[in-house]
């Protein structure tokens, strides 16, 4: 297929996609406290929703498309009608409502009011939109060139300005980038904003210093969108971004990762950096891509489903053990036929079949296993609320989940699930929540337990005791706008770091003189150690499922 007939195809497939989208219910779940969400030392556990509930301000609004992103703290729904709502944490004017102000309810964004939105993305302080006439608009922080506007003139832009692309089929975020997706021929993949780890894809880091009487390291903003150039011959149909590192699909079903590649996160064996795209090795001659495939990106971890809808991950897929360091297959999941996928900070969550699969490490909920079920899990696990339901679409953002189901299948169910109205629960009606022993066993799809499954993950659930006064959690206190925001935009010292943000505990010193930043070193272990291959291994089985 040539460049011009594959780029024809997929703009025919988006647009009878955004044509006849399809629309359902939206459902929460994770952390409501915004302005404290991903910060340190603050406990706001009580305000958690640890299973999926309705929004009451989007109770009968049929959303088609939701959107966050691993390093962001607020949400994106889109609905049939293409109008465009926004939540959450707003300091950098990321809501894109002309304010600085923290929106704790869906908000219709009214500069986007006269197009219809049939795609968005999230990044930690900015958020980026498609309309149906192919055009593109940003809003929120700007310190680094990520709204694609062509200038860093104006660091904050809290209302909707259009993006320097054209022809634009989907756009996604990284933490402090911006990636598009566009039908013009030698252009089908543009980024834009900080290159700092290579995620840009164009062969430099534009580092520099920033001092001449000293050593201070900074790194050159792109604000304008620029073709990736070792791309041009190749027509780019799907990506994702993690918070410094991208993964790309292009029509023949190639992958191609780049940007920071601590815990192997780019599946090339190594840890090192790249800073052009590099093809995975593994999914080539008889395992390339179908055209259904759903690729996914997290904060330290990637995948995608190849040949037969099978799952692969890489990376830091869980928070013990050795890490992944090239593409593994996910036999938990063997057999699912998986539609949406999506990765959060530590958390991930699927839709597949009939049914809406969760797993990892939970720290505010953001799996929905319920007040009794596990906080969180190592292995695919059945959010066992929305059994049987069809899942749209999927969002993980740091600390919480958007899940879209088909309100016409079990809808009496989707009916009796609580509702959310955005108002916290005042001091008086916390409850205090205590720990009891509960099981983690993964099952197959009969209910039965997985052959070698075992029980000694250790988990927590949560029960209603005695009203008791809440202990207060910290002297610190926050507000709903950006006052307490640091004047550069970055997070304060009780917010996690950009180690954090990479997945790691240690700083990511850079080693030079090997071209493409292939020199850099990792703290991390390499990952080289013997790894689990999972069980219930076989052509097609569903043995071994999630439960």
């Amino acid at each position: 297929m040539s460049t011009a007939e594959a780029s024809a195809s997929v703009k025919k497939e988006d647009q009878e996609i955004s044509g006849n989208p399809k629309g359902g219910e939206l459902l929460f779940c994770g952390a409501t406290m915004w302005e404290a969400a991903g910060r340190k030392n603050v406990d706001f556990s009580s305000t958690n929703l640890v299973s999926p509930v309705r929004l009451t301000s989007l109770m009968g609004i049929n959303i088609t498309f939701v959107a966050a992103g691993c390093a962001s703290n607020h949400c994106v729904a889109l609905d049939v009608e293409g109008r465009c709502y926004t939540w959450g944490r707003n300091d950098k004017g990321q809501l894109g409502h002309g304010d600085l102000v923290q929106r704790d309810k869906p908000t219709l964004v009214s500069g986007l009011s006269n197009l219809k939105i049939v795609k968005a993305g999230g990044g930690k302080h900015h958020t980026v939109v498609v309309a149906a006439d192919e055009s593109s608009f940003t809003f929120g922080w700007n310190k680094h060139g990520q709204l694609g506007t062509g200038s860093t003139k104006n660091e904050v832009e809290s209302s909707p300005v259009r993006c320097l692309v054209t022809q634009v089929t989907n756009a996604v975020c990284g933490a402090d980038f911006t990636l598009w997706l566009s039908t013009v021929p030698g252009s089908t993949i543009l980024t834009a904003g900080l290159p700092q780890y290579g995620q840009l894809g164009h062969g430099t880091d534009n580092e520099y210093n920033a001092k001449e009487s000293a050593v201070k390291l900074a790194y050159e903003a792109q604000p304008r969108p620029r073709a990736i150039a070792s791309l041009s011959a190749k027509t780019i149909t799907k990506v994702a971004c993690g918070s410094n590192h991208t993964v790309a699909v292009d029509s023949d079903g190639f992958v191609y990762t780049w940007g920071y590649g601590g815990y192997g996160r780019l599946g090339h064996r190594e840890q090192k950096d790249e800073w052009t795209p590099r093809l995975v090795e593994m999914f080539q001659r008889s395992n390339v891509l179908p055209p259904t495939a759903v690729v996914a990106a997290g904060s330290a971890h990637s995948a995608c489903t190849a040949g037969g809808g099978q799952l692969y991950m890489w990376g830091r897929v869980k928070q013990t053990g050795d890490n992944w360091m090239y593409p593994k297959p996910v036999f938990d999941l063997s057999g699912w036929n998986i539609r949406c996928i999506d990765f959060g900070y530590t958390h991930n969550i699927c839709g597949a079949d009939d049914s809406c699969i969760g797993w990892g490490v939970s720290q505010n909920g953001e799996l929905g296993f319920g007040p009794l079920g596990p906080k969180s899990s190592a292995n695919p696990k059945k959010i066992d609320i929305l059994d049987g339901m069809h899942v749209l679409s999927v969002a993980c953002g740091f600390s919480h989940s958007l899940i879209v189901v088909d309100r016409t299948i079990l809808a009496d169910r989707i009916e009796k699930l609580e509702i959310f109205d955005g108002e916290r629960p005042s001091q008086d009606d916390i409850e205090v929540e205590e720990e009891v022993p509960a099981k983690n066993t993964p099952v197959s799809k009969s209910g039965k337990k997985r052959k070698g499954a075992s029980d000694d993950v250790p988990v927590e659930a949560s029960v209603k005791s005695e009203k008791k006064p809440r202990k207060k959690a910290s002297k610190k206190k926050y507000s709903s706008n950006s006052d307490n925001s640091d004047d550069d935009g970055g997070d304060d010292d009780d917010t996690f770091s950009e180690e954090d943000a990479n997945g790691s505990s240690k700083s990511h010193s850079k080693s030079r003189g090997r071209g493409r930043g292939r020199g850099a070193s990792r703290g991390a272990s390499t990952g080289r150690g013997k790894s689990s291959r999972g069980r219930g291994k076989g052509k097609g089985a569903k043995s071994g499922k999630a439960r």
